[in-house]
């Protein structure tokens, strides 16, 4: 049953991307170039670190950047909100939803930040408010109504395609093959695998146009109430998060030299309670923990919470193989 309906969804996606492309439905120029950073997948793919470097480039080249988001997760989906100013940030984590939230945190003084689930009308509306030089769509690639000058799609070296399979029978969003309207292809997580020669191979094929990078991580252990520097080396770690991809997280925590003993999984957008921080500081005692490691995403949630035993967060900076020839691009 399942792969009859992700048969039936694939079609859906195609007839779609067909109308787009023959111009039945319309698309729409935001008045200033746009980049769009999306997955052909759900679940994470690293897209989030690589919204904040896309920004910060173009900061530092003198633009005015707005980040265009719909914020998975916020209490009002249907409510335009603007989670950063450019100097503040003016929403809560409720209200502007987990990776707007995050974005804002990494990128004070870089970029407007705006929620709507109508991106294109929030564009014109943030270009008339603030001057947008650059806009950035947040997972853009099948949000096609927006106009786009640069279509960029992050493919998870440790997971590419999703099962191999459209949704509900995998995770792939659309048919691979539809890779080939993408300016370019980020291979992110490129540090997590053997090799990702294969993987490229096959991505020139689907995409014979795109440019292809790939993205390794950079990471630092902080402490989020200072966001110093906290040192993990020689503790014994517990690790915990709600993404789509868990075991990237996992596996990242492991590359970098780190004594994970334990770890706990929610759902990717989970909403935490009380009992979910005795629970964890409960199994995180049992493995023998005496700190606990979380992702940036999941901090901004947890702000709440007192814990007993050290919580820290792995920050995470993406590092390109070509950054000069992707800065060009921009």
């Amino acid at each position: 049953m399942l792969s009859i309906l992700s048969k039936i969804y694939g079609w859906i996606m195609n007839v779609r991307n067909h109308l787009y492309d023959r111009g039945v439905f319309g698309t729409y120029d935001l008045g200033a170039r746009t980049i769009s950073v999306g997955n052909i997948t759900t679940g994470g793919t690293g897209k989030t670190p690589l919204v904040a470097y896309i920004a910060t480039i173009l900061a530092e080249s003198g633009e005015t950047v707005c980040i265009l988001t719909r914020g998975y997760g916020r209490r009002d989906p249907k409510k335009r909100v603007l989670v950063c100013n450019g100097e503040e940030i003016l929403a809560s984590q409720q209200d502007a939803g987990d990776e707007p939230f995050e974005l804002a945190t990494k990128l004070l003084g870089k970029a407007f930040i705006v929620a709507d689930a109508d991106r294109v009308s929030a564009g014109e509306w943030a270009k008339r408010e603030f001057g947008v030089t650059r806009f950035v769509l947040d997972d853009g690639f099948q949000h096609r109504r927006a106009k786009r000058d640069v279509d960029i799609v992050c493919i998870d070296a440790t997971n590419p395609f999703g099962g191999d399979q459209m949704l509900p029978a995998g995770r792939l969003r659309e048919p691979v093959e539809n890779l080939s309207r993408a300016t370019a292809i980020v291979i992110t997580r490129a540090d997590l695998v053997d090799d990702v020669s294969a993987l490229r191979s096959k991505l020139a094929e689907l995409a014979p146009e795109a440019k292809i990078f790939s993205a390794t991580s950079k990471t630092r252990v902080v402490d989020p109430e200072t966001g110093a520097a906290a040192d993990a080396t020689g503790r014994k770690i517990f690790a915990f998060c709600g993404l789509g991809n868990p075991d990237g997280f996992f596996r990242l925590v492991k590359r970098n030299g780190l004594e994970l003993i334990g770890s706990k999984t929610f759902r990717d957008h989970h909403v935490y309670t009380r009992s979910d921080i005795a629970e964890i500081e409960k199994k995180a005692a049992n493995a023998g923990a005496n700190i606990l490691l979380t992702t940036a995403k999941d901090a901004v949630k947890l702000t709440e919470f007192s814990f007993e035993m050290p919580c820290c967060v792995l920050e995470i900076e993406v590092e390109l193989d070509d950054p000069e020839a992707f800065a060009g691009m921009l």
